[in-house]
């Protein structure tokens, strides 16, 4: 009788002996897994809403409703001649899909570990599928950006879009990858330190006043605070965004590097979290 392993079809399971072993080949086989896991985050986070989808729409909207209200008309915060709306929606839109990613990601073990404790699959999948489906709604929510841009351009509102413009892509995945470092260190603490998840959403909303999503970086000049907020790995991403669409702020190249570095130090801090965390999280989730 032959053995399993001469039909070509065993699987060995076992913990990971290396703290960096992703086995990104392993991912990729459950690709199929993955949609299906953003399949039902994108089903039931609107599941039993009267609006359903249309609130990847109005949560932009409002919100920069607001922003235009309270920083544009009250505080008369310089837009760089742009229209204030335009100039507000091109920061928030980057800046939800960030902070969307990070509170997403942050919950990742608990809001999955009914699944975690039944089957054996990459729990890589898990942060991965919530980034894709982050990405999604970044897209429609774009798709609006562009929507209201081509209708001041038509109303004759200058609006000068550079080759800039064209990093987008890059910027997107930049952002998905420090979206999903942060949650990823975040949800590793949380499984033990239920703590953290009362202090994330609250820090993430003070990270956004660091971040040139209501004021231009340009308006700080040369002071220590335009250090600390390009500092912000962040705040590079939204002003490139912001320039290359609207021609409004500033280049950074510099700090954009620097938002690089700490991309991808935050990254492989949190896949080395994981990886030890993900041995025994069952145990303490």
């Amino acid at each position: 009788m032959s053995s399993s392993s001469e039909k070509g079809y065993s699987v060995r399971i076992s913990s990971k002996s290396k703290m960096f072993s992703l086995n990104l080949k392993e991912v990729l086989k459950y690709k199929d897994l993955i949609w299906l896991f953003v399949q039902r985050d994108f089903k039931t986070k609107y599941k039993q809403t009267i609006l359903g989808p249309l609130w990847f729409v109005i949560q932009p909207l409002f919100s920069t409703v607001v922003y235009t209200l309270v920083f544009g008309n009250f505080a008369g915060f310089s837009t760089d001649g742009v229209p204030q709306f335009l100039f507000y929606l091109a920061g928030n839109v980057p800046w939800l899909y960030f902070s969307t990613c990070i509170n997403s990601t942050a919950n990742v073990f608990v809001m999955n570990s009914s699944v975690f404790g039944k089957v054996y699959f990459p729990r890589l999948t898990a942060p991965i599928s919530t980034v894709i489906t982050c990405m999604l709604n970044f897209f429609i929510q774009f798709s609006l950006f562009l929507v209201i841009g081509m209708v001041y351009i038509v109303t004759g509102t200058p609006v000068q879009i550079n080759w800039v413009a064209t990093l987008l892509p890059i910027l997107i995945v930049q952002l998905a990858m420090l979206g999903m470092g942060f949650g990823i260190v975040i949800s590793s603490l949380t499984t033990k330190y239920r703590d953290l998840q009362v202090l994330v959403s609250f820090g993430v909303q003070l990270l956004m006043y660091l971040t040139p999503v209501v004021y231009t970086a340009s308006s700080l000049g040369e002071s220590l605070f335009y250090k600390v907020v390009m500092l912000n790995p962040v705040s590079p991403i939204v002003e490139l965004i912001r320039y290359g669409w609207l021609g409004s702020g500033s280049t950074p190249w510099g700090y954009w590097g620097i938002s690089w570095i700490f991309t991808m130090a935050v990254l492989l801090a949190g896949i080395l979290m994981f990886n030890r965390v993900e041995k025994n999280f069952m145990d303490t989730v």
